[in-house]
């Protein structure tokens, strides 16, 4: 009633005519898809300096400070390789088991960890969100450069891991980086689907972790990939191979490990086209999904 009453008797327009014509809009309208990019784009700088932050916060209340990122995923690494290295004996068929296994699961953490995290990007930052007016999407964004920044830490772990197991450098070494930036590309776009999904689901976060333990079994993460051809039916063991997190795993196990060349399932250059293809549609589709809910973040 409010839209068709009118608000200016003298020149008979109604309020929404009058906000047109002064170029008024609703607070909290989302913009269109390019007008919102523009804006995301702006916020670069604000995204870069939070992420350095809460990287630099994450950690303060500890002891061991920072070294915490290099710290956590080699404790799984060790885990792991207990079980399955040593009881379960999977290293039986697979050359320099140890690189082999901390490859796959330093890759697959940086996945696992922006996707929980990212459940969390909207319904953790209420506060910030109510009080200031920018693109939400700088929210899940700076938590993907959160565990990015952590990641390149444990690179460096990985790179020392590698060379020490008798693994030798070679320029091959040089794809991990467009590896990770497709892998970051995924990332970006599963955590804006996450953090619109946790906006509206409250328990997402407590099913999350029941996912994530699922779907690190799915990756080849702490068994040889060739194991999905000799168990299961051909149309299934297809599926897991095109698994987002396996194929950014098997990728950075082809650029790290020699040894593991001879052993490759998917060749190559198809690694890379699909690796190409879910950063696209995840990375593209993430985003459009996250933006179409841009009214709704922080409602209620």
């Amino acid at each position: 009633m409010a839209n068709t009453a009118v608000a200016d008797p003298n020149s008979g327009l109604t309020q929404a005519q009058l906000a047109q014509r002064h170029g008024l809009r609703v607070a909290g309208e989302r913009p269109p898809l390019a007008e919102y990019t523009r804006k995301l784009w702006a916020y670069r700088h604000f995204m870069t300096a939070y992420s350095r932050a809460k990287v630099a916060s994450s950690f303060s209340q500890t002891q061991l400070g920072q070294l915490w990122q290099v710290l956590t995923p080699l404790t799984n690494a060790a885990v792991y390789y207990l079980i399955f290295g040593v009881i379960v004996s999977s290293n039986r068929s697979v050359s320099n088991f140890i690189a082999y296994l901390c490859t796959g699961v330093f890759i697959f953490m940086f996945t696992q960890s922006a996707a929980l995290q990212g459940t969390s990007a909207i319904t953790g930052n209420l506060g910030l969100i109510r009080a200031l007016q920018f693109p939400r999407a700088a929210l899940p964004v700076t938590v993907t450069l959160v565990q990015l920044q952590q990641l390149l830490m444990s690179m460096v772990v990985l790179a020392a891991i590698v060379l020490l197991t008798g693994e030798p450098l070679t320029f091959r070494w040089l794809l991990i980086a467009p590896m990770l930036l497709l892998q970051s590309i995924f990332n970006v776009g599963l955590t804006m689907v996450m953090a619109r999904l946790g906006s509206k689901i409250t328990d997402l976060k407590q099913v999350m972790p029941f996912v994530l333990r699922t779907w690190l079994y799915a990756s080849g993460v702490l068994y040889p990939v060739k194991l999905f051809r000799e168990h299961l039916p051909h149309w299934a063991a297809t599926l897991l191979e095109a698994n987002p997190p396996l194929v950014f795993i098997e990728l950075a196990r082809y650029s790290l490990l020699e040894s593991h060349q001879a052993s490759l399932i998917t060749p190559p250059m198809r690694l890379w086209a699909m690796a190409l293809a879910w950063a696209v549609v995840m990375g593209v589709g993430g985003f459009v999904y996250f933006w179409r809910g841009e009214e709704e973040y922080g409602r209620g």
